[in-house]
Formats: structure tokens, C-alpha cells, sequence
């Protein structure tokens, strides 16, 4: 990887990771006159990861000559043929991690969480080598290269069941994609049950085209809610038989980069006390690109920088005309690129923040009440004295108290292009949370989805089979040029929706009946990830969102909260059936099918949920 600025490190390899002077308010936030002492070791939180210290490197604009020297940044449609392979090797296997202090068995990737940084440059492919290493009689795996169109490239997509077949253990299976999508940093992710929310994790960022002026790439910071138990016990507590509704699970923490603040006496688990925050330098007048992730399992995150303005450059991986507020809110699987000047004194440090909110029974945007609602990291100015905490106040509006984005009039891409009026299909979908007679199951659009491992669906199609269980729901829209998607939700609580394979038009959002409005017709926000408002049955919220059939594929549509999707909040858009017949998926997908059917005949897998993550 190449890299054009490391920042100075005054804790070597380590981050404020440390036992502070000072009481801790309810929060596990330092109060009073708290110093830094005696770090301790990364390797015991995090692994191998830098992010979150001083060793994290700022990114550069682009790796060797920028290969879209004469297109302007406006210009997505006329992407670069670099002939460039940038080759990645990576390790799934278990660790022992503390990202807060608590010890937990993770799940890591090259020995780190969260994972390693890819980067790549807009028309370059993108090689990634993956070694199943969790151990015999344990978890099949995949990646899932989050936003990228994946167009002629379906198979490579990485969802179990739909596009391919899990990686058995002990197993490899060679990635290739083409970086089609540039600007924003997402993440990739395993898209098995427990993978993702027990560590397997990490950003990648696809340089392009110029959209604004800055000094520095600060790089990806991922904001996540954590959870002290390993994810099967999580889906466990969602998927118990139960008549009347279950509350999903509580989240230990908050964390930023990989980091965040808990009291060992309030748990029973191995811990290492002492507080524990992600670090950053500025320097005063200059301008630093933020790439911000929610990397989460369930909770919306509101980020800020206390006594800040943060100008939003992009939403997932679009660019959009700026504009200015003192915080952004990214449900999970969303990213948004911001630009912060840093007007503050060089000897200053100051609060960042994301804060999660209480749950739904206590007015915020949860399912339940986290029991951290707020992780924080520091900004250091470079004359900061780096041993003493940060006195900075919070924002006015920095904790969450609105469960959406900001508003579509504000979101406008930098490049427009403006949807069909007329779209050849319409299809009006309800989200609901039903009971079955055992379970409490999620429907989109009258059906729970359930994944079958064994029988990818594209590999079914493919052979010109076009017979589909109930459970799969799939919805076959043909070979019409548009398709719009009117949703509602009844619930009361949010549903992050996400669109592989499409960045969607979002033409409107509301309360009641959509009564046809489209904001910005002639140049709709455009995202793969958008958020649906808490509803309710006398009260319904919409979203209204329209595609264009131009990438023949079998793609998941689905909300991306993991206790929802794994209970089936999840439809597969057949597009253009024709197209698909024709396709030639590559022999090692077929083989990797082979290997996991023979597999799962000696180690039946345990699969209590639908499951996706």
C-alpha cells in the first residue's frame, strides 16, 4: 500500500489507551482533572490494527498517477481501464480481543480488528485472497464488498445463498472485482451470521476524481456498537420461540475505531480497567477529509467534533453539492465523507463523539436501551499536551434524537441524473413483524426470507431454473428498464434499507400515504443505504426509491439491522432473467458450492436465523 504522510507518533503504536486520574460519568466519560498513564499494550485491544493511533497514516489522493487525469469529477460513467490488480491476503480466524477493556473471542482478519485497510484507484481490480482459518466444525465464511455494483462480477458479491456459497473451514477462495464506484470509504464484511458482529470488519477506500478541497486524509473511521457476547448467542436471545415480541439484544458499548471507554466493575469478564479512546492530530488551519462508517450491528450513530462544523461531501459512494451542520447521522452500512476545518488553537484538544441514543421505549432509535450511548475519541492540535483529557462541551445537537438522515432537499449528487417519471414497475412493499406460531419473524413485502446455503440462487438461475422457494423471495421484475420501490413501515423503530448491485434514487421520505411528490425530481439524492423512519399502524413512515435495470443479477434488497435481517427483513430482485441465463459463473464458485455441500454433509450447520447479516 502506499501511503504519503505519517503522522508523528507520540505514543508509539498506541492509542490514549489508559488509566486516567478522575471519576467516569454514567457514560464511562472521564470527569474532573484526568491525566493519561501507563498506556497499555495495542496488540491487547485491537490486534495489529493502527487505527485509532498516532500510527495511523494520513491517505493519499490517489496510488501512483492518478488514472483519470482529463475526467472531470462529475463524470461516473466514464470509469478508467487501469489494467491494474491490487492483491490482498486475507486470514479469518479467531483472537482475543478487548477493544474496550472486555476480552472476547473475535473474530479477526489478519489478526487485527478491525481489519485491514484496502485501497485501490477507481478502474482498478481488486484481488483478494481469503483462507478460512476458524477451525474445523466451526463457521463457513464470506466477504461482502459493501457499495461496490459488482457489474458482471454478481458472483463475487459474497452473500451466502444468493450469489455463492460459504467458504468451508480450512478452505480459499480468490475474490476479483473491479473498484466500479470511487470516493467514499465502506466497508467490507463477512455476510455470515456471527461473523460480522464479532469483529470481521474493515474499511476500504477507492480513490477518484477530486470532489473538494482539502489538506489531509484523515482515512476511514468506522463507528460501531459492540457487544461483549459472540453473535450466535446474540441471535439466540432474537430467534427464542416466543409468542409475544422480544426485545433484541442491549449493546455493551460504543466504539470509535476500534476503541471505547467500560468500567471493568461492571461486568464479570476478564477486563483490563482504564479508559480507552481512538486519538487524532490536527493542526490548526488546516482541512481534514473524514471518511465516516457505521460498521455497527444495530445502532444508529450521530457523529460530531465539539466546537466543529462538518461540510458533507458525500453520502456512500456518491458525491453530493456541500453543505455545513454541526453533526451527521449514519444508519448502519452507511458512509458520509467530511470535510472538518480545524479553527481551533494548536494547543487545544477536543472531544469526537458518536452518540447511539436511549432505545425506542425511552424516545430514541434503538430496539433496546444500550447501556454505553456515547463513544469518544481525542483530538489533539499539534501543541496539545497529550497527557491531560480534553474540557471540551458537546454540540447543541450532538446526542441522537432524530431517527433519519438529513433531509433529501439538502443531499443534491454532484452529478446529476434524473430518474424515469414514469417507471415500467411499481411495487409497494409493507415491512412488518409478524408472529408465525413459534416465532416472531420480520416480512418484506408478505414474506420472511430464509437463506439456503447449499443452493445459491444465482447458480439456480444461471442453469435456467426459475423455480423459487417462498422463503427465498424472490421478486422477478423481468427485463422492464425501471422499477420503483413505494416502502412502509409500520414498526417503531428505523430500518436502514440496502440495495446491492444499484445506487437507488431516494425521491422521497415522509409520514402517512405517499401522495406522489418527489423531492429534487430532477436530481434525487442517490445512495445504496437509506433510512426508513420509525412507523406505526395508524402512523405509517415511506420511503420511495427507483432503479434502473442495467445490471442483470439476482440482488439483495434488505434492512441492514442484523437482528432484522437475520429474522428475515430480506427480498432477492431477479433483473433482467435473460441477461442472467446467459452469464458464466466462474468454475471456482461452482467448485467452492461443491466443497461446502460435502462439508455440510459431516457438520450440519446451525442455522437458527435466515442467515444473513
Amino acid at each position: 500500500m502506499l501511503m504519503s504522510f505519517t503522522a508523528k507518533s507520540l505514543v508509539s503504536g498506541l492509542a490514549a489507551s489508559s488509566l486516567w486520574g478522575g471519576e467516569q460519568s454514567s457514560n464511562g466519560i472521564p470527569q474532573g482533572d484526568a491525566h493519561i498513564s501507563v498506556p497499555f499494550q495495542q496488540i491487547r485491544r485491537n490486534g495489529s490494527s493502527h487505527l485509532g493511533t498516532f500510527d495511523a497514516p494520513h491517505l493519499p489522493t490517489h496510488i501512483g498517477d492518478a488514472p483519470w487525469d482529463g475526467i472531470h469529477s462529475r463524470d461516473v460513467s466514464t470509469m478508467p481501464n487501469t489494467g491494474v490488480i491490487r492483491k490482498y491476503d486475507f486470514s479469518v480466524s479467531y483472537a482475543d480481543i478487548a477493544p474496550d477493556g472486555v476480552h472476547k473471542h473475535g473474530i479477526v482478519i489478519n489478526g487485527q480488528y478491525p481489519g485491514p485497510l484496502i485501497e485501490a484507484n477507481w478502474g482498478d481490480w481488486i484481488q483478494v485472497t481469503v483462507h478460512n482459518n476458524l477451525g474445523d466444525g466451526d463457521e463457513g465464511t464470506t466477504l461482502h464488498w459493501h457499495g461496490l455494483l459488482q457489474y458482471q462480477t454478481e458472483w463475487m458479491d459474497g452473500v451466502p445463498g444468493v450469489d455463492s456459497c460459504p467458504i468451508p473451514p480450512g478452505e480459499t477462495f480468490v475474490y476479483m472485482f473491479r473498484a466500479d464506484m470511487y470516493g467514499t470509504s465502506v466497508s467490507y464484511y463477512s455476510h455470515r451470521k456471527k461473523l460480522y458482529a464479532g469483529g470481521a470488519a474493515g474499511p476500504m477506500v477507492i480513490y477518484g476524481p477530486p470532489t473538494a478541497d482539502y489538506d489531509f486524509d484523515l482515512g476511514p473511521i468506522l463507528l460501531s456498537d459492540w457487544f461483549h457476547d459472540e453473535y450466535y448467542v446474540l441471535v439466540e436471545k432474537v430467534m427464542t420461540p416466543s409468542v409475544e415480541p422480544l426485545l433484541p439484544p442491549q449493546s455493551n458499548n460504543n466504539l470509535i475505531n476500534g476503541f471505547g471507554i467500560f468500567d471493568c466493575a461492571d461486568t464479570t469478564l476478564p477486563c483490563d480497567s482504564g479508559f480507552n479512546a481512538a486519538v487524532f492530530r490536527f493542526q490548526s488551519g488546516k482541512k481534514y477529509r473524514l471518511r465516516l462508517v457505521n460498521t455497527g450491528a444495530e445502532a444508529l450513530q450521530k457523529f460530531s467534533i465539539d466546537g466543529h462544523t462538518l461540510t458533507v461531501i458525500a453520502n456512500d459512494f456518491i458525491p453530493i453539492n456541500p453543505y455545513q451542520t454541526d453533526s451527521v447521522t449514519l444508519a448502519v452500512g452507511q458512509r458520509t465523507d467530511v470535510i472538518v476545518e480545524a479553527n481551533s488553537h494548536s494547543t487545544d484538544a477536543v472531544w469526537m463523539r458518536a452518540n447511539v441514543g436511549p432505545g425506542i421505549t425511552n424516545g430514541g432509535c434503538s430496539g433496546n436501551d444500550p447501556k454505553r450511548q456515547e463513544a469518544v475519541a481525542i483530538v489533539f492540535y499539534e501543541d496539545a499536551d497529550t497527557s491531560v483529557q480534553p474540557t471540551s462541551s458537546p454540540n447543541p445537537d450532538a446526542a441522537l434524537t432524530y431517527c433519519g438522515n438529513d433531509p433529501l432537499k439538502d443531499t443534491t449528487p454532484l452529478y446529476p441524473i434524473r430518474p424515469d417519471d414514469n417507471p415500467e414497475i411499481t411495487a409497494e412493499l409493507q415491512i412488518q413483524q409478524l408472529n408465525n406460531g413459534t416465532h416472531n419473524l420480520w416480512y418484506f413485502g408478505g414474506q420472511s426470507y430464509r437463506a439456503n446455503y447449499n443452493e445459491a440462487l444465482l447458480v439456480q438461475t444461471v442453469g435456467g431454473n426459475l423455480s423459487y422457494t417462498e422463503q427465498s423471495n424472490v421478486f422477478n421484475f423481468g427485463s422492464n428498464s425501471s422499477v420503483r420501490f413505494v416502502i412502509y413501515n409500520r414498526f417503531p423503530a428505523p430500518h436502514p434499507m440496502h440495495m446491492h448491485g444499484h445506487n437507488m434514487w431516494v425521491l422521497a421520505e415522509g409520514q402517512g400515504q405517499w401522495d406522489g411528490t418527489v423531492t429534487n425530481p430532477d436530481n434525487p439524492q442517490r445512495r445504496d443505504v437509506h433510512l426508513l423512519q420509525p412507523g406505526s399502524d395508524e402512523n405509517p413512515t415511506y420511503i420511495v426509491v427507483q432503479i434502473e435495470q442495467d445490471n442483470p443479477g439476482m440482488w439483495p434488497f434488505h434492512c441492514h439491522i442484523a437482528w432484522h435481517v437475520s429474522a428475515g427483513l430480506y427480498l432477492t430482485m431477479l433483473e433482467r432473467p435473460d441477461d442472467v441465463a446467459k452469464m458464466q459463473i466462474p468454475e471456482e464458485n461452482l467448485r467452492m458450492c461443491e466443497l461446502w455441500d460435502a462439508y455440510t454433509k459431516r457438520n450440519v450447520p446451525d442455522q437458527i436465523d435466515s442467515g444473513l447479516r
